[in-house]
């Protein structure tokens, strides 16, 4: 099946690139036709996928409706995400078309867990403002106090697979883990997390960490008024996704000192921004160069998932899915449908 990978990068070529060329299930090469595309898929670049069956797309592409009936009338007839998160995609108008939508719902929660629990190590003994000194020789500590995480109070909001291996790291780093989640997780009973409602959570922790999907209900999660709710040398990690923190009001809770310190490795308007280089460039965006301005303000470009474990798992997810599709064989707990998403609700 010939394949438009858009927001396709250098480095995760040669993972595609290997799955594809893996033996299949029945011990036929798998074989698809991958065309790599560098531009994100939109409603200008639609029109490149023309006569592909299939589309893969990455967290940054457009996948509203406008651009989904644009796929739809070029052939295509399957989007596959290399991604669990799917905010970008109109499923409801997916679902309308006929459209399959089948994303990667699990490929490295440790990738994620790691790079987490990595951005509150760096914030809490500024292990980026030391490394930068010692290159110009300045070996004072002044400013570089840190405090020791045995024994704090670490709130994890949202406990799945990324949030489990988050709180069993930070279990045994000896902090006391609360946890907020519609549905809770056993496993992390089993450890000793304390499942406690956002108020409380907000009220004690003295780190948070983001780990809840993007949808209707957790849009803004993180507003004012949460953040009003926080102790104030609070530490915030968010590697979910960027618009479950309202950044503007991050922004004025940061001018008042409201907040100790913060990592970020997703940003709610990111699109424009994050797997580019843009060093050569003035960047347009007013509210994120404001937000790099805080010296309490730690942000990576979303690079949470990126270990060689998570990229081979993407790659192949992504290209069984295609295969999967070809041959009528749609694995039912890859497929994002409004129906699947309306049960799941009512599940949690």
């Amino acid at each position: 099946m010939k394949v438009a990978v858009f927001s396709s990068k250098p480095y995760e070529r040669p993972f595609l690139d290997g799955a594809n060329a893996a033996p299949a299930r029945a011990g036929t090469l798998t074989q698809h036709e991958l065309v790599y595309l560098d531009v994100p898929l939109s409603a200008a670049t639609a029109e490149l996928a023309r006569g592909c069956p299939a589309v893969s797309i990455f967290v940054g592409d457009d996948a509203s409706a406008p651009v989904l009936q644009a796929l739809y009338a070029g052939g295509t007839r399957v989007l596959s995400l290399r991604s669990a998160g799917f905010n970008h995609v109109d499923i409801a108008e997916a679902d309308r078309l006929g459209l399959a939508v089948l994303r990667v719902p699990a490929y490295s929660p440790h990738a994620v867990a790691e790079h987490a629990v990595g951005l509150m190590l760096t914030l809490n003994r500024k292990f980026h403002r030391a490394f930068n000194r010692v290159r110009e020789q300045n070996f004072a500590l002044d400013g570089l106090m840190g405090f020791d995480m045995h024994g704090k109070a670490a709130g994890v909001i949202g406990t799945g697979k990324i949030g489990e291996v988050v709180c069993r790291i930070l279990t045994g780093f000896g902090c006391r883990v609360l946890a907020s989640d519609p549905l809770k997780n056993l496993v992390c009973g089993s450890m000793g997390v304390e499942y406690v409602s956002l108020a409380d959570l907000y009220a004690r922790s003295d780190i948070i960490s983001l780990h809840c999907p993007l949808n209707p209900a957790t849009k803004h999660l993180v507003n004012a008024a949460a953040l009003a709710a926080m102790k104030r040398e609070v530490m915030l990690i968010n590697t979910s996704r960027g618009a479950v923190i309202d950044t503007r009001a991050l922004i004025a809770a940061l001018k008042r000192g409201r907040v100790g310190s913060v990592a970020l490795d997703v940003y709610e308007e990111e699109g424009d921004l994050f797997f580019k280089d843009l060093s050569a460039e003035v960047v347009q965006d007013d509210v994120f160069v404001r937000l790099m301005s805080f010296p309490n303000v730690l942000i990576t470009a979303h690079q949470g998932f990126f270990t060689h474990e998570a990229c081979t798992a993407i790659a192949q997810t992504t290209i069984t899915n295609v295969t999967d599709f070809e041959r009528g064989e749609v694995n039912e707990a890859n497929l994002v449908s409004t129906r699947l998403i309306a049960s799941a609700g009512k599940s949690g």
